[in-house]
């Protein structure tokens, strides 16, 4: 692991800020909570200004949304504080850009859609510094992920397999195709530093998925250590078979939710991200980083379960499943080789 403790953080936020646009006289608000790095705000803070923008920080309350347990926040509705303050989110609505410091932000939460509405641009950044600089996009990612997310508004099928048994088809007739590309450079855009990514929204799929050992069940941060496999029915999770833990946890997982959207497919694609390293979540302590190099990784293929935003299914139950040694084809073009990316965006 790199050591950057001597690391100018300024001058990665400012790069960054740099490919968000950011220019001489926007208003940009450096939001945080009281646990965000505060590293983080005195670059973001100085990176701002260096830019000679108009900069603001803000902090609003933290914490976990009340009463979900912890294993649903990660992926649950994120920072909700700022639901019930005006003040503050007329703050954010008149920003040109968010930096957006908070440990779990707020993709999920209803203040996102109407500060993006107001045209206000939003980054995500949570991830330790390492990651981060690993991580730093340059501006033709987001070309690549618009091929992407082009060749999946133009599909009408995805077709997942694997050496280890996966076989899942799934109908991209109005699947919402989407990308991240750790770059908010257009109004109204939400992104996440760092993330490289093409995804779909499915609102059906059929056959299995084998979740193989070494593949990462996340908000867990685990590696999973024995296959499970899950049949897929008109998009729901029918069956869960394995002998190992990881079987069990799933099991348990859906059963202690008592909720019938948790058993739902939620959106999926494929990673697009170069420099991303799949041990990292090994190497550092599991609060620290929300396990972005595992969701981007070039030549994945991501799935989750839960949430579906356009099929009205809100539950916090999420679970994030990167997976390595796929191979991803849409309507019969190849996209990700037995875990190796093709196209479009290989370089």
């Amino acid at each position: 692991m790199p050591n950057l403790a001597a690391m100018d953080l300024v001058e990665l936020f400012r790069k960054e800020l740099e490919l968000c646009k950011v220019t001489e006289g926007e208003k940009l608000v450096v939001l945080a909570e009281p646990a965000s790095r505060s590293e983080y705000v005195e670059a973001a803070f100085a990176a701002g200004l260096a830019l000679k923008a108009h900069v603001i920080q803000a902090v609003l309350p933290g914490g976990s949304p009340v009463p979900l347990p912890s294993s649903r926040t990660g992926s649950g509705a994120g920072l909700t504080s700022l639901d019930e303050n005006p003040l503050a989110l007329s703050l954010l609505q008149g920003a040109d850009m968010v930096l957006d410091l908070t440990n779990e932000g707020f993709i999920h939460t209803e203040s996102l859609g109407k500060i993006l509405g107001a045209r206000t641009r939003m980054l995500f950044v949570a991830d330790p510094p390492e990651v981060l600089a690993r991580n730093l996009p340059a501006a033709e990612d987001k070309a690549r992920v618009q091929a992407g997310a082009a060749l999946l508004r133009a599909g009408r099928e995805l077709h997942v397999t694997s050496r280890h048994g996966t076989d899942l088809v799934a109908d991209l007739t109005d699947a919402h195709p989407g990308f991240q590309c750790g770059i908010a450079d257009d109004p109204g855009r939400w992104d996440h530093w760092p993330s490289t990514m093409v995804l779909a929204w499915p609102k059906t799929s059929t056959g299995r998925i084998v979740i193989a050992p070494g593949d990462i069940l996340l908000p867990f941060k685990t590696y999973v250590r024995d296959a499970v496999t899950l049949v897929i029915d008109n998009g729901r999770i029918d069956d869960i078979k394995g002998d190992g833990a990881d079987a069990r946890m799933l099991e348990m997982f859906l059963e202690d939710a008592d909720d019938e959207e948790a058993r739902f497919l939620s959106h999926m694609g494929w990673g697009l991200m170069k420099n991303a390293d799949w041990f990292s979540m090994a190497l550092y302590d599991r609060e620290s980083l929300m396990g972005m190099d595992a969701r981007g990784m070039a030549g994945n293929f991501l799935f989750s379960t839960g949430p579906h935003p356009f099929m009205d299914r809100h539950t916090y139950n999420h679970l994030d499943i990167p997976q390595r040694g796929c191979t991803v084809a849409v309507d019969g073009r190849t996209v990700v080789d037995n875990g190796v990316l093709v196209e479009p965006g290989s370089r």
